[in-house]
């Protein structure tokens, strides 16, 4: 099979922008500006079919952006997304769309606002098959929650219970429960343990493991967390303001990281074996993205930064085998 042909999602020079300005009357009263925020700022990658790819980064880097925009939820400022060749926006736009959007679905963070507390968990997992007309009748609907429970390790007598009856752990296994209702091929997981306790959040990530051996499901893994990323992903992506920074398979970016921020996170992560290797200590924070720094956004925070970073824009390159933007990691200076 072609890596073209084994590609499932592509992103090609994503982004999205937000106005953030104050209201009308406002500006002018106040003599202000309008203000945006270009939360996702030219991001490409690709995802091969029964693969998982990772994005990571500090809170507001744009993860949760793309994991919006790939569903659909949000509309892209620029860029395309493209899901077994066909570009999502126009085919979502199409009367095709609803078997588009089968085939895709999203596994939110907080299980315990993505769940309806009115509704009994029999009424939640069913809505996919029941808006997507995939089973007649209400016995045929009813055996099939209880297969997708039993499927995530509850019971299909949980059915008759409602959400607030749940621990955490169990509340994310029925927002999978849920996702996987449709039967899609690819599923958005936007940090979907970082709720949950870390007894908790092994359990549900094997379950998604298992799955993804089932199934043959191709992962898009939203975290903060690397130890999860580590843990579940086949390649890796580090996002900064809005864009990728790095970009390799998991082995190589945990074993060898490029880009000095890659190195500033694996660094923060406490390291037991004390391995005595030099560790770059955690700089300053996240720039307000609504003023962002010139030139390389992470310059104002890099030990290795120079006139040329504070100047010139890095593009993300291919360089000792992994894509990095980094005019220093380019120009061999680190």
């Amino acid at each position: 099979m072609t890596a073209v042909a084994s590609t499932l999602v592509q992103v090609d020079n994503l982004a999205k922008i937000f106005d953030v300005s104050a209201p009308w009357l406002n500006r002018v009263v106040e003599r202000k500006p309008r203000q945006f925020v270009h939360a996702v700022d030219g991001v490409s990658f690709a995802i091969e079919r029964g693969k998982t790819l990772a994005l990571v980064g500090e809170s507001g880097c744009g993860k949760s952006t793309v994991a919006r925009l790939l569903v659909g939820l949000y509309q892209p400022s620029r860029g395309q997304v493209r899901f077994d060749g066909q570009t999502t926006a126009e085919a979502l736009a199409s009367p095709n769309g609803r078997d588009l959007r089968r085939r895709m679905q999203m596994i939110f963070q907080d299980p315990y606002a993505s769940l309806n507390p009115r509704w009994k968990v029999e009424a939640i997992v069913a809505e996919p098959l029941v808006e997507h007309g995939l089973l007649q009748g209400a016995a045929a609907v009813k055996q099939r929650v209880g297969e997708l429970l039993e499927s995530v390790g509850l019971a299909a007598a949980d059915m008759q219970k409602f959400p607030h009856q749940f621990s955490g752990g169990q509340r994310q296994r029925i927002s999978i429960a849920r996702a996987l209702a449709t039967q899609p091929e690819f599923l958005v997981c936007d940090e979907p343990t970082s709720a949950l306790d870390v007894s908790v959040q092994a359990q549900v990530l094997n379950i998604m493991k298992d799955l993804q051996r089932q199934r043959g499901l191709t992962y898009l893994f939203i975290s903060h967390n690397l130890a999860v990323v580590h843990h579940v992903a086949d390649e890796v992506g580090v996002m900064y303001l809005g864009r990728l920074v790095e970009l390799a398979p998991k082995r190589e970016l945990f074993d060898r990281p490029q880009h000095p921020y890659t190195r500033m996170l694996l660094d923060a992560i406490p390291d037991i074996r004390m391995t005595g290797r030099s560790r770059t200590p955690v700089h300053g924070e996240v720039p307000n993205p609504l003023n962002p720094p010139s030139g390389c956004a992470f310059h104002p925070r890099c030990p290795h930064a120079n006139e040329r970073c504070v100047q010139q824009r890095p593009e993300l390159l291919q360089i000792r085998g992994v894509k990095v933007a980094c005019h220093a990691v380019e120009e061999g200076r680190i």
